[in-house]
């Protein structure tokens, strides 16, 4: 399994890597982001959805559970399941047909559907980090390939450092 890890010792550093992801995209694509509250999930996606040309707010699906992006050759969907209280919301909410052959998915708190979200190309895990030379906190980027896309994804993730 092919992966990419970074210490990002700031929201610049975050922002870089969710630019860099969207310059390498291409739907059909399913990237699952997991951490804490504040780790810089929504930061990450929000940093795609801008380098891919997004202009005007950015709003977190929190309350939504989904905010949709339509470009010319594919439509982007960012959901949120923090707020699903069980597996069974994720089979009610119709949002299977979201993952068809022409989207892109960016899913954070995807654990919250349980097992019935359908694989992932990559997966992404934030987590606060301290690096031992510095005083400060920042994240730990891990980016897991998970399919034979994810892995091409992950390969050009490696090269650009």
């Amino acid at each position: 399994m092919k992966t990419y890890t970074r210490y990002l010792p700031d929201d610049a550093a975050t922002h870089s890597v969710g630019e860099k992801l969207a310059k390498l995209v291409q739907a059909p694509l399913r990237i699952y982001l997991s951490g804490p509250l504040g780790a810089g999930k929504t930061a990450l996606v929000r940093a795609f959805l801008r380098a891919l040309g997004v202009q005007g707010a950015v709003k977190s699906p929190s309350y939504a559970l989904v905010e949709p992006y339509n470009f010319s050759n594919y439509s982007v969907y960012h959901f949120d399941f923090y707020r699903f209280f069980d597996q069974n919301e994720w089979q009610e909410s119709g949002f299977r047909d979201y993952f068809e052959e022409n989207a892109v998915c960016l899913v954070e708190w995807p654990e919250k559907a349980g097992g019935l979200l359908p694989q992932a190309d990559l997966e992404i895990q934030l987590s606060y980090h301290q690096q031992a030379s510095l005083e400060t906190t920042g994240r730990r980027i891990e980016v897991k390939a998970l399919s034979i896309t994810g892995q091409h994804l992950v390969e050009k993730l490696n090269e650009q450092q």
